[in-house]
């Protein structure tokens, strides 16, 4: 195999690495990760946020470069600043996806405890990437393609001499952020539309038609947001009727449910005690079947992965050139060491409450076995679909499987049990997602040549600075609307609370949730993809029906477009301002929750519209203008 040619030669003297580079990755990436850890709250979804802070590191230097703010930088300053944000987003994913479930317990842990989380997690994910960046970034260049890292280094080359292309990102800010604050500050308009169907029992169809959503369908592409609307139409158009209709002659509340009957229970209720077991089970289902078809590919990993640390030391020196030079290997050893001697050491970081040594020393090495082998996976599948592709949530159902059932053999079921065996999925969680994300940024600067060792200081930078800001959005969204509430749902860490409870309390209502595990079994026999079918089955309709609208949009604009370019364009320019819809609804989500906490108070809004059908006719109108809006965002300027 010839030997590959980066962008920038490992000769040159070109700057790569400077403090501003970092400042403006670790304030962008603060602010892309804030937004993810709504987006995450609120759907159970987080995106890639490679590209935009790509496009967005350019187009600042650039513009401080004219006003003689900066002197002149370059492609590889500009990648150090994206790979110092992109941290963020993945910290917030791990962070997400199982801290509410402390809240949903009651424990309600500090602040100071989610930032440390944060931290170890994202030390770990790091450290054990570095051996593997040999294996998977330079000798499968040619196999496996990274998507979200390939993708940002064309932008990179492509700005090189210029950033105008970060337009369309601030754009779709702006619009996010106008629209979300008009919702959410004046509630001019309901935020959530119900369709009854007649002749189905409790059966609806409904939108929640907001940008972030809107967005998240045109990354997705049509497929991906097909099946995910899919899995919801399977849950209130089919499940929900059939519970309504057949549970209906029974007289009294038929478990889980203790209170109310079947009739008496309005759709949303049905969802909550009856078909959410289902999705729980349809989800944990479809995330071992993801690990279990990865196994292959995970054995290979940690082969190579124990190969190249054990021989760390003595093969660090196989290269002189720049674009080969990792960290070294003792930062690796003393990294993981220190984040050992934490778990160990501090009876607070997990669980947060007084847990016993015998405790932490098991829970310390299942973090350690677990983080380092779906380190070795999430890499790897990233490498093949994607960040936003990535089954974090299924690696870390089986984290908590494996700790959980550990922990219940050794007679350790009570709250503190529960708590710790959910922090050490955290810290797996946040380890396995900021893996793939150094994988893809590693990529990247594979292609442009920059210098592997100081791309790993800038992502270990990167996540000690986002630990704080992601973790207060957290905390702050939590105290201001509480977790499991309409506004902010939690489902996926609602689901790891499920899984953890089943365990250790073996009082699940195991009947709904096989029937989830069959659910999730018949889509794989279909060819479907489980997890995105399971996520729709699990979440509301509502959640999943604009992301099918984008997904729909994104179809359209590129199969009516006249050549292969303009193809290419459309789909670039509508994921920039699907990046932008996303980010700025996310903040403004934020500022509302800042708002409320502050004043201690939800804003009162003007309500003039919520007389039917008026409301719901404003909320589809609004609906309908962002969605011109995308498809001009996508359109313009790329024919003729």
């Amino acid at each position: 195999m010839p030997e590959y040619k980066p962008y920038v030669p490992a000769e040159s003297s070109q700057r790569d690495f400077s403090v501003r580079a970092l400042i403006v990755g670790c304030l962008f990436g603060a602010l892309f990760g804030m937004a993810n850890a709504y987006l995450g709250l609120r759907v159970g979804l987080t995106i890639s946020t490679a590209i935009p802070l790509a496009v967005i590191s350019v187009a600042v230097f650039r513009s401080f470069e004219k006003l003689r703010i900066f002197r002149k930088s370059g492609i590889l300053e500009h990648n150090i600043s994206q790979t110092t944000g992109s941290a963020s987003s993945s910290l917030a994913s791990g962070l997400i996806f199982t801290i509410p479930a402390l809240f949903l317990w009651g424990l309600k842990p500090s602040f100071w405890q989610l930032v440390v989380l944060g931290l170890l997690g994202s030390a770990l994910g790091i450290l054990f990437m570095i051996p593997l960046r040999r294996f998977l970034i330079v000798k499968e260049h040619e196999t496996l393609p990274y998507p979200e890292g390939t993708a940002a280094a064309e932008v990179l080359k492509a700005a090189d001499s210029g950033g105008g292309r970060a337009k369309m990102v601030f754009i779709g800010l702006g619009v996010g952020a106008i629209y979300k604050g008009v919702l959410g500050f004046l509630r001019a308009w309901p935020d959530k539309v119900h369709i009854p169907l007649p002749g189905l029992k409790k059966g609806f169809v409904s939108f929640e038609p907001t940008p972030a959503l809107l967005g998240v369908g045109y990354i997705l592409g049509y497929r991906i947001s097909a099946i995910m609307v899919a899995g919801g139409l399977v849950s209130s158009v089919a499940l929900i009727p059939l519970i309504a209709h057949f549970g209906e002659a029974i007289p009294g509340p038929m478990f889980p449910a203790t209170t109310k009957t079947i009739a008496q229970m309005t759709h949303a209720e049905i969802w909550k005690h009856y078909v959410k077991y289902i999705g729980a089970g349809a989800v944990a289902c479809a995330g071992i079947i993801t690990v279990i078809r990865s196994l292959p590919t995970m054995i290979s990993a940690l082969r190579i992965g124990v190969g190249e640390l054990t021989r760390g030391s003595a093969g660090k020196a196989d290269s002189r050139l720049r674009t080969d030079r990792d960290l070294p290997f003792k930062v690796i050893i003393i990294g993981v060491g220190v984040v050992i001697a934490v778990v160990i050491l501090s009876p607070f970081v997990l669980g947060g409450q007084m847990s016993g040594i015998g405790v932490r020393v098991v829970a310390a090495v299942c973090i350690t076995v677990c983080a380092f082998a779906f380190v070795t996976v999430s890499s790897r599948i990233v490498g093949m679909v994607g960040v936003s592709s990535n089954p974090t949530s299924g690696m870390t159902i089986v984290t908590l499987l494996i700790t959980a059932g550990l922990f219940y053999a050794l007679g350790w079921t009570d709250l503190t049990g529960k708590a710790t065996a959910l922090t050490v999925g955290t810290v797996v969680c946040v380890a396995a997602s900021i893996a793939g994300d150094i994988s893809q940024d590693l990529k990247c600067g594979y292609i442009i040549g920059a210098t592997p060792a100081r791309q790993q200081i800038g992502e270990l930078v990167g996540g000690l600075f986002a630990a704080v800001p992601v973790a207060a959005a957290v905390y702050l969204l939590g105290k201001t609307y509480g977790f499991g509430s309409t506004e902010i749902p939690a489902p996926q860490a609602t689901l790891m609370k499920t899984v953890i409870e089943g365990v250790l309390s073996a009082d699940l209502p195991w009947g709904l949730v096989l029937t989830g595990a069959a659910f999730a079994l018949v889509a794989e026999l279909a060819s479907i993809p489980s997890l995105p079918f399971a996520v729709g089955i699990y979440l509301p309709l509502s959640t999943m029906s604009p992301v099918f609208v984008g997904g729909v949009l994104r179809w359209a604009v590129e199969r009516f477009a006249k050549t292969p370019e303009a193809r290419t364009s459309r789909k670039e320019q509508g994921l920039l301002f699907g990046s932008g819809l996303i980010a700025g609804e996310g903040l403004m989500g934020v500022a509302i929750a800042l708002y409320a906490f502050i004043l201690a108070t939800k804003p009162a809004g003007l309500g003039f519209v919520w007389i039917q059908p008026w409301g719901e006719i404003v909320s589809m109108a609004g609906l309908g203008v962002l969605c011109l809006l995308l498809v001009w965002s996508a359109v313009r300027r790329t024919e003729g």
